[in-house]
């Protein structure tokens, strides 16, 4: 007995020494490999459990095709809208012939050039020709926004003016010489150009940017030109048209109508599986069920308050941000109009950008002396506090802003970036006013409900009180001293 003992002794002292004991033994034979110990104990979940989790799943992947898809729902908004205002057709170019003003809802329009946007369908029509104006500041994109070539001083007709030749995707026909050709991913593509005021009495003179505007031609390629109808611009300034994307649960329609019309190339493989998760799917029936719909609708709620309050709260990496001394800040946060970082896609930055603006091109971003342009906004005062519409305000620009063509001040409501509708509509100023000059060339611009005693029309921007605004300065045609940062604004200042 005894030498039993020692005996067992012996191995309790040895599997001590190893490091081992009984105890951790016996644990080991009663281990589980780490997801059965973490769910559920290796069992089936309860039934409710698994389906608020199937749910939250469902509207995690609609929020993420919100955002990812939000590109192509910002311009099937503008086409709808217009196209119901207007009429629809690749001769119909509606121009805002007495500038763009808040009876037009359009992310971020420019008061301050005149427009000309138009719509056109390439499985409709097949390979389209466009006779750019010279001059023009214009762009053409698919319809995700992702520019096909910038048009005038960026683009290959270095502001001559010329013939862009527009192809279908997968287009294996015929090219011609003697066309700028493209292809475009979408069958749709967007035309966007603005032509430059000139500088009247003390004033902006549009008539020269319509008149060249009016100039532009968009007939297929193959038409025999007694088949050709003659070209429509229609004046769209002053009209009430509604050209946002829709917020309700058109939203999904109308992304599902986009995606069946389209070539599947057009999406990427992973971005057809999160709309799939979601169910559109080309080709297939959209029918969510009743949870489905619920999901999906609390996305639609849900996804632009997210977006907006990653605007609100800033981005960590401070990128967005124009000077280390100033509130003004880049919509771009990075070196290239797509909105790629060096190893990555900047989403977060993108879907904002797409949720209160239109149109990224090269030109916007590339830092072309002379040509392109420059967009600084601000959402904050110099003290930092939100931009409130029923306070007053100062912004101080230096003398000789750096603009080759022309500098302007717009304010736009935070959410969507539509213009502020006040008794003003034309919640804009620009370098084509005879603005009161400070004796050191500066110009002061104020802002707030009601015009100061003393004011300048042309240096007073009007808000709505209770509503947030951005403040928003372009410069076009910006030169070395905005890049350099021998000029920079000022902030904007808070005044009683």
């Amino acid at each position: 007995m005894m030498r039993a003992a020692s005996l067992v002794t012996s191995l309790l002292l040895s599997t001590a020494i190893g490091g081992v004991s009984i105890g951790s033994l016996h644990a080991q034979e009663q281990s589980v490999p780490p997801l059965v110990g973490q769910i559920n104990n290796g069992n089936w979940l309860a039934t409710d459990d698994a389906e608020q989790l199937r749910a939250q799943l469902f509207y995690q992947h609609a929020v993420y095709a919100y955002m990812t898809m939000l590109p192509a729902l910002n311009v099937i908004g503008m086409r709808d809208g217009s196209e119901a205002a207007f009429g629809a057709g690749y001769n119909v170019l509606p121009i805002w012939k007495d500038r763009m003003d808040s009876r037009t809802w359009v992310p971020t329009p420019n008061a301050d050039v005149i427009y000309s946007m138009s719509y056109l369908d390439l499985k409709e029509t097949g390979p389209l020709v466009v006779k750019a104006p010279g001059n023009v500041i214009g762009m053409f994109t698919d319809f995700f926004q992702r520019t096909i070539t910038d048009v005038g001083l960026i683009g290959p007709d270095r502001a001559r003016g010329g013939l862009y030749l527009l192809l279908p995707p997968g287009y294996q026909g015929q090219v011609p010489k003697g066309y700028f050709a493209f292809e475009s991913s979408t069958y749709n593509v967007f035309l966007f150009f603005r032509t430059v005021m000139a500088k009247g009495d003390g004033k902006p003179d549009p008539a020269p940017a319509v008149a060249a505007a009016e100039t532009t031609r968009v007939y297929p390629l193959w038409e025999q030109e007694k088949d050709i109808p003659q070209m429509a611009f229609p004046n769209a300034s002053g009209v009430r048209v509604n050209m946002m994307y829709p917020t309700d649960f058109q939203y999904w329609t109308k992304l599902k109508e986009f995606v069946d019309y389209e070539p599947v190339e057009a999406i990427n493989p992973e971005l057809r599986g999160v709309l799939a998760s979601i169910g559109i799917i080309k080709g297939k029936p959209f029918e969510p069920s009743e949870w489905q719909r619920a999901q999906l609708e609390r996305a639609l709620t849900d996804a632009p308050k997210m977006i907006l309050a990653s605007a609100q709260l800033g981005r960590e990496d401070g990128r967005n941000k124009y000077y280390d001394d100033r509130q003004w800040e880049r919509a771009w946060a990075g070196g290239t109009n797509d909105w790629m970082q060096e190893s990555y896609l900047d989403l977060g930055a993108r879907s904002r950008f797409f949720q209160y603006a239109y149109s990224s091109a090269p030109a916007m971003v590339m830092r072309t002396t002379g040509a392109g342009s420059k967009y600084p906004y601000t959402i904050r005062d110099a003290n930092g506090d939100f931009l409130e519409g029923g306070k007053s305000y100062k912004l101080r620009l230096p003398a000789n802003p750096p603009a080759g063509l022309f500098w302007a001040v717009t304010a736009y409501n935070v959410t969507d970036g539509t213009m502020p509708e006040t008794e003003q509509l034309l919640p804009s100023t620009n370098g084509y006013y005879d603005i009161p000059k400070n004796p050191d060339g500066s110009i002061d611009i104020l802002f707030g409900p009601d015009k100061p005693a003393g004011t300048a029309d042309s240096a007073f921007i009007q808000t709505i009180p209770g509503r947030n605004f951005v403040v928003c300065l372009r410069l076009y045609g910006a030169e070395d001293a905005f890049y350099d940062q021998t000029w920079k604004p000022d902030d904007v200042v808070r005044v009683e």
